[in-house]
């Protein structure tokens, strides 16, 4: 044969190389012509074929959300990232499946199951022709597999048993160390007038500002510990919150520019995120979520600049949402708490109080809005409004731990100490929301413990396991951590070594002058009324409070007020008093602990009968005063008074800033 596919004859067959390449080049300069000619005679309309490749494309994604729409997982309407995170197990705990996929799913199990029995039936045919000596054989072997396992699950038990035995030994001497320790006795805390929601809030109200993080832990006081989870039955579980709508119809159109703005306040860029908020407002003025936007901007940056003037246009912004139209109810319900919330930080309880009112006749059926305007009432010492609250809720909720405590703690200030502990009592155990609060832990104990029940000490245990007590003994709720705690000190461990001198060498000149303003008629000795007493007389003559003097008192004994001014550690001392005491005989104080750690107090004998006085502090007990000594404990521990002398007793009293507190934190402190 010839090369190229040349036949024996010499006559080629097919084509030769050179003849493939030029028809190959033919074809291909006719379809370069073609195309040119289509699209210079424009024999197809381009344009209209990518509009329509286009709309193919948004129908495709359309028809797609469609199909995928029964698969929406969390509730807002289409199929999303989020919902594919559900489906796929992403998330632990799932939202509202919708019923269009329960029942395709409930096919299929039913087709399985179906399937399932039908192999199961050939199986029990196949099973049937088999010998017969099989089947007594392999029943042998089961016997004696079930008889292994039996003997098993036996010697199983027998170990369960002694590990339940073990485990219960464990605790009930747990228990039994437990309540040996516990000797506690109940006290009061006699600041203690109104319920409030946490000391950062009382601080911020009395600073009337916005301030700083605390950057040092020589300025921060301690916090209660935020509610983040409820107790159940010794577990603690999450509280999974539905996730909130804040996006009507026409914000969903926005959805974009709205992420944008948010996603800047969110990197901490807030004036960026305020101006991009404030942007959208001027276009779209009717977008609740664009307006809510610009209220948490404005909320941020006040915190930012501590501007009170921006703080208040915050909370003009969140009143602005709710009267906008087509508001999603959950960004009502967020725009009206945050502000009452700002306005309670600024100090304006009643304009809070309306906002709350506001909210709780939107929302009737929503109990932990009555629960909060309960609060609002609290806040402003009106406990009988706030007791009609809590009443309401209970008879719609009747185990709402947070109304519970805070009803029980009303009963308790009206002295109705029986009936407030198992509303105290049911609320603690109940673990829910804003019930985990030291203040309830201390009344709770105080109620029982003026009952003559020994369960008060259990709580105080409790309290102090859950961070609310520095110690079982010491109960003060407005603490500053890290200063040396002890119930008695001595002259030279406070630093004050001049006071106390001075104090002692002028106590007749004290004492005469007290004695000069004890005549009943001029009233100037005022009953103690902070409910400490279970008998007797019990009066105080104050001469400076929270750091203020009391000019019109000091005129009376001008002498004993010039020979103090000389002591800025009592007389600018915020967290304390400055008084006379005189106790009648026949006067027993109840246990109580003073407010905070952050002063020690001095008691100077004036006089003292020489029998029947004596005083408790912690577990150490002092049998009496002394004329012309001073006696100093930490009130912040608990204490008892007993006055079973003949006659009365007169003591002058100085409260001192605890020596381990900075000259800042003696200036930046909040009064109490």
């Amino acid at each position: 044969e010839t090369k190229h596919g040349g036949s024996k004859n010499g006559k080629k067959e097919g084509l030769s190389g050179s003849s493939f390449f030029t028809w190959f080049m033919v074809i291909a300069l006719l379809g370069v012509w073609t195309s040119v000619a289509v699209v210079w005679f424009e024999l197809v309309d381009y344009e209209e074929v990518l509009a329509k490749a286009k709309d193919f494309r948004y129908n495709l994604s359309e028809v797609l959300q469609g199909k995928l729409g029964i698969y929406d997982a969390d509730g807002d309407g289409d199929f999303d990232v989020e919902d594919a995170k559900v489906l796929l197990g992403k998330y632990k705990y799932k939202w509202n499946i919708k019923e269009a996929i329960k029942e395709p799913l409930k096919k299929l199990r039913e087709k399985q199951e179906s399937k399932k029995e039908e192999n199961e039936e050939e199986k029990k045919k196949t099973r049937k022709g088999k010998d017969a000596a099989d089947r007594k054989d392999k029943k042998a072997i089961d016997m004696n597999k079930l008889k292994k396992d039996s003997d098993k699950a036996k010697r199983d038990r027998g170990k369960e048993k002694g590990l339940d035995k073990s485990i219960k030994s464990k605790e009930t001497t747990k228990k039994s160390a437990s309540e040996k320790d516990g000797t506690v006795q109940v006290g009061k805390d006699k600041e203690t007038k109104k319920i409030v929601k946490s000391q950062s809030k009382e601080d911020k109200k009395e600073k009337k500002s916005v301030p700083a993080q605390p950057t040092s832990p020589e300025s921060e006081e301690t916090v209660q510990p935020a509610e983040k989870s409820y107790v159940e039955s010794g577990k603690t579980f999450s509280k999974k919150k539905k996730k909130p709508k804040l996006l009507n119809k026409f914000d969903k159109t926005i959805k974009a520019e709205l992420d944008a703005a948010e996603k800047l306040r969110k990197k901490g860029k807030v004036e960026e995120a305020l101006r991009a908020f404030e942007a959208l407002v001027n276009r779209y003025p009717q977008s609740p979520r664009a307006r809510y936007g610009k209220a948490q901007s404005e909320d941020d940056l006040a915190e930012k600049m501590r501007s009170n003037e921006m703080l208040q246009q915050a909370i003009n912004t969140y009143d602005e949402v709710v009267s906008l139209p087509n508001v999603p109810s959950d960004l009502i319900k967020l725009s009206l708490k945050r502000e009452a919330d700002r306005q309670q930080f600024l100090g304006r309880m009643r304009g809070s109080l309306v906002t709350l009112q506001k909210l709780v006749q939107l929302f009737p059926s929503e109990t932990s809005f009555k629960n909060d305007l309960g609060v609002g009432y609290l806040l402003i010492g009106d406990n009988s409004n706030a007791k009609k609250v809590y009443e309401e809720v209970l008879s719609l909720a009747p185990n709402d731990g947070f109304a519970k405590v805070h009803y029980g703690f009303i009963l308790k200030a009206e002295n109705k100490i029986a009936e407030s502990i198992p509303y105290l009592q049911e609320g603690l155990e109940s673990g829910h929301p804003g019930t985990d609060d030291g203040r309830f832990y201390f009344h709770l104990g105080d109620a029982l413990q003026r009952m003559g029940d020994k369960e008060a000490y259990k709580w105080y245990e409790l309290g102090y396991q859950r961070g609310h007590f520095a110690s079982v003994w010491q109960r003060s709720l407005y603490n500053v951590k890290g200063l040396k705690a002890q119930p008695w000190w001595t002259a030279r461990e406070t630093g004050y070594i001049e006071l106390v001198k001075s104090l002692e060498k002028n106590w007749k000149l004290i004492r005469d002058e007290g004695l000069a303003v004890m005549d009943k008629k001029r009233s100037l000795f005022l009953p103690e009324d902070e409910n400490l007493r279970e008998k007797g007389d019990w009066s105080q003559f104050t001469l400076w409070q929270q750091g203020r003097k009391n000019e019109n008192a000091c005129k009376s004994v001008p002498k004993t007020c010039a020979l103090l001014e000389r002591f800025p550690e009592a007389t600018g001392c915020r967290r304390g008093q400055i008084k006379y005491s005189i106790m009648h005989p026949g006067t027993h104080v109840w246990p109580h602990t003073g407010p905070t750690n952050c002063r020690l107090r001095m008691h100077l004998g004036l006089v003292i009968p020489k029998e029947g006085c004596r005083i408790r502090c912690a577990q150490e007990n002092r049998s009496a005063w002394e004329e012309g000594k001073v006696l100093i404990f930490d009130d912040s521990f608990e204490h008892e008074v007993w006055q079973d002398a003949e006659s009365y007793r007169l003591i002058f009293i100085v409260d001192v800033w605890h020596p381990e507190l900075t000259a800042q934190q003696r200036r930046t402190l909040p009064a109490i």
